[in-house]
């Protein structure tokens, strides 16, 4: 029995006036994916593709564990994109062969005249093959605990990314100022250096 389960999630923040507009951060897709999981499980494909070893998730009994590949990229005016290409369940074949995942997202900063935000939005859909005996159970139980997995999934990745994003805009601002500050040093010094 192929069931479908679907969950969204949006997430507005609001973001702090730093030296550098958060455009500039956001043009850096492996920055965000790091925002939003753990590094450690976290692969590294291509600029834009990455791996993702999602933590194991118990559907009814079952503890699976999907290993998602996701390319992530910036267009000019700074959104970020993030679309999986493809899923793996890893140990269990009969489920592997009968699952498919599709995640999808984007973050884009809007700009108003009290500040910028942050607006995302994230859709995520499983389809999968029910396996007997679990295929007996009345479907409305199935759907509704199949949908409340993956709406914990999706918040799990919007705390995190409520917690770490504006954290690591910060950080990456103050390194992108000292570097700057530290090359127009290095400059003038050597300036100095050629008039004497």
């Amino acid at each position: 029995m192929v069931t479908k389960f679907t969950a969204f999630e949006s997430v507005e923040i609001s973001v702090p006036k730093y030296s550098i507009p958060i455009q500039h951060y956001l043009r850096q897709p492996q920055r965000l994916v790091n925002t939003l999981a753990d590094h450690t499980r976290i692969e590294q494909l291509s600029e834009e593709v990455f791996r993702l070893k999602m933590r194991p998730l118990s559907f009814m009994s079952l503890s699976i564990q999907p290993t998602v590949d996701m390319r992530v990229w910036a267009d000019t005016s700074g959104t970020i994109y993030l679309r999986s290409l493809r899923c793996e369940i890893l140990g269990f074949e009969y489920i592997n062969q009968r699952f498919d995942l599709n995640l999808k997202g984007y973050l884009s900063p809007i700009q108003l005249s009290n500040g910028t935000y942050l607006q995302g939005k994230a859709e995520l859909e499983v389809l999968v093959d029910i396996p007997q005996p679990f295929s007996l159970t009345p479907k409305s139980i199935l759907e509704a605990t199949g949908n409340g997995l993956l709406k914990s999934v999706l918040l799990t990745i919007k705390q995190r990314l409520l917690h770490h994003l504006l954290t690591d805009y910060h950080h990456w601002c103050n390194q992108a100022t000292k570097d700057i500050e530290t090359e127009h040093h290095n400059t003038d010094s050597s300036s100095v250096a050629q008039t004497l």
